[in-house]
């Protein structure tokens, strides 16, 4: 017998200075019975950085042929393509022929280190591809905002990250590996 998905429900209420945009998102999360609280949170982080009305989880782990998080625009065309994790190249080379943009948001310290050396040599042609790397001691604390029914404030200014619910705040600090002006 297969194990369903675990519901999580997330009230977002984004301030990114940055970008100017200021919204609340109510978002119901499936996590994938193999996923860890960890990897959801990078999830709603990359959620977070990318907001937007027509930004739209995929099935993700249970799917190939969707990210896990996407934009298309009314013409069903992919502008924006979001996986988070480790994926191989094949994957990327793959979304960054299907969309306009691409974003690899990688974790997991050590591990996403030995990952993106093995692989940068590979890929960096791609020119719509931005690697972003979080600290593992980043991607544990968001891990730890984790509830079945979350409230999070979440800032952004000046590159500057932080998400929090009435208890405690994160900072986050990301590692650009590589962007499209580098590629």
């Amino acid at each position: 017998m297969a194990l369903n998905a675990t519901i999580f429900k997330a009230t977002l209420n984004i301030s990114d200075m940055d970008r100017g945009y200021y919204g609340e998102h109510v978002l119901t999360i499936a996590r994938h019975p193999s996923e860890t609280d960890e990897r959801m949170m990078v999830r709603l982080l990359a959620y977070v950085l990318h907001a937007h009305d027509a930004l739209a989880f995929g099935k993700g782990l249970s799917s190939d042929d969707e990210p896990d998080l996407w934009e298309k625009d009314l013409t069903g065309t992919v502008k924006l393509w979001i996986d988070v994790g480790q994926p191989d190249e094949k994957r990327i080379r793959r979304a960054c022929g299907r969309a306009a943009q691409v974003y690899v948001y990688a974790y997991g310290g050590h591990g996403a280190a030995l990952w993106w050396n093995r692989i940068r040599d590979n890929i960096q042609r791609n020119a719509n591809l931005t690697v972003i790397t979080l600290p593992l001691s980043n991607s544990q604390a968001l891990a730890k905002l984790a509830q079945r029914k979350m409230q999070l404030h979440c800032t952004i200014q000046d590159s500057h990250i932080w998400i929090g619910d009435e208890k405690e705040t994160v900072a986050i600090e990301l590692e650009m590996q590589q962007t499209p002006e580098a590629a």
